[in-house]
């Protein structure tokens, strides 16, 4: 019978999803620069009206709960936030983010991802979770509107759109 792997750590499943989230986000911008910047700013309908107010929006996003989570940084007050009208500029930001996630989930212990981490929503309404729960949240969000950008992508006419599940970025390249 052969020996099974040993299950990871609730920490290094997190560790996973902070590599997974910036492979993911990079074929994704990747992607995008098939778009000008009219395409990425045009009206499809989409929650944050464009593919450009998505991508601004993930970012926005993340600010706030990397605020929220290391008290440090500086952090949009509205989720619908236009962050950086430039494209060039919005990746580099991303970038930067998905960097710094990286190395907050590095040095997290898994103690720590069991405390409670009391913050204000963007409502001003007092709140609590875990931090796994928020980290969780975090990166659930991302895939969700990934997920709406590579659709609004086939609407603007990018005919092959990146495959960003999981699955692609943890089985082994060919």
């Amino acid at each position: 019978m052969a020996k099974q792997k040993d299950a990871l750590s609730v920490l290094d499943h997190f560790k996973r999803f902070a590599a997974y989230n910036a492979w993911a986000n990079a074929r994704l911008y990747d992607a995008a620069t098939a778009l000008d910047d009219f395409e990425r700013k045009r009206d499809v309908k989409g929650y944050f009206t464009s593919l450009h107010g998505t991508l601004n929006h993930l970012l926005s996003a993340d600010r706030i709960w990397m605020q929220r989570l290391t008290r440090t940084g500086d952090a949009p007050l509205t989720l619908d936030a236009i962050l950086f009208e430039q494209f060039g500029a919005l990746r580099e930001a991303r970038e930067a983010e998905d960097k710094r996630i990286g190395q907050f989930v590095a040095e997290l212990s898994e103690a720590d991802l069991d405390s409670e981490l009391a913050y204000t929503n963007t409502r001003g309404e007092a709140k609590s979770l875990p931090r796994q729960v928020i980290l969780t949240h975090v990166f659930n969000h991302q895939a969700h509107h990934r997920g709406q950008s590579t659709q609004m992508m086939r609407q603007l006419g990018v005919a092959e759109p990146p495959a960003l599940d999981l699955l692609y970025f943890a089985l082994p390249s060919a």
